[in-house]
């Protein structure tokens, strides 16, 4: 059955529809060899479909669901025009091929922490829509002891871009010479936010780690990931992940789920 090209590239992972369209007006999707238009339709089971000289699978591969543990000088992107190490290089080649896996979201390439894969371009689409507020924290070291008036404004929302941000939870964990580590709790993703923040609020940060998205943690059972690995989601954890944007639950493909530990 014929269906608009966004729609499949989404189904087979490949990117969110609005990623997708991204793609198709720089030219990167090829059907039967001829460069797409937006709008465009096609057979994925009859037709040859190519992103970026990539052949895009006939058949929607199952869905797969991960947390990522991201070192710093790693880039959250599937490709980098620069060649830099991307979040899909930490993945078995098992992994990287053929099945569709990209980021949900970002994280600055100085930023550690906590970063969602998954080849389920509908709930990337929907996680990463401002009307989806999904909580993340952070733990984030800034210079200088800011006091509670300057914590309490960034709680309250500060106008970044002459838009103010969110109510957010902040709190002191440790103060250390010069600096002090925070907690942060984020209910949306503006492009960086904390860091701007800081910024303006005249505390710059020093380095940012992710530590959660929601119930889903870097620890996990009292043993913490480490730089660079990565775990296949629980069930509850992929549960809470639909009901946020209101998906029904998938589940997750019996060869992949054997491996989860």
């Amino acid at each position: 059955m014929a269906e608009r090209l966004q729609k499949i590239l989404s189904q087979r992972g490949i990117a969110s529809r609005r990623q997708a369209e991204k793609m198709i007006l720089e030219g990167r999707v090829r059907l039967n060899g001829t460069v797409v238009h937006l709008g465009q339709t096609a057979n994925p089971e009859q037709d040859h479909i190519e992103v970026d000289g990539i052949i895009v699978p006939p058949h929607r591969p199952g869905m797969l669901y991960f947390l990522l543990y991201k070192p710093a000088g790693v880039v959250s992107t599937c490709r980098d025009p620069q060649n830099r190490r991307t979040v899909l290089d930490l993945l078995p080649l098992h992994l990287r091929e053929g099945k569709g896996l990209h980021p949900v979201g970002r994280l600055d390439a100085d930023s550690t922490g906590a970063l969602l894969l998954t080849n389920d371009g509908e709930m990337t689409l929907r996680l990463t829509h401002p009307r989806y507020h999904l909580p993340k924290t952070y733990q984030v070291w800034i210079q200088g002891h800011p006091p509670e008036s300057v914590l309490d404004n960034w709680r309250q929302g500060v106008i970044l871009s002459g838009q103010k941000t969110l109510p957010a939870p902040v709190r002191v964990l440790e103060k250390r010479d010069s600096q002090t580590l925070l907690e942060v709790v984020l209910t949306e993703g503006r492009n960086r936010q904390i860091r701007r923040i800081a910024e303006q609020l005249g505390y710059p940060v020093i380095h940012l780690h992710r530590i959660a998205i929601g119930p889903i943690h870097l620890e996990r059972k009292g043993k913490s990931m480490f730089p660079g690995t990565y775990r296949l989601l629980e069930d509850f954890e992929i549960t809470f992940l639909k009901n946020q944007v209101n998906l029904t639950s998938i589940e997750v493909p019996a060869d992949i789920k054997e491996r989860r530990v």
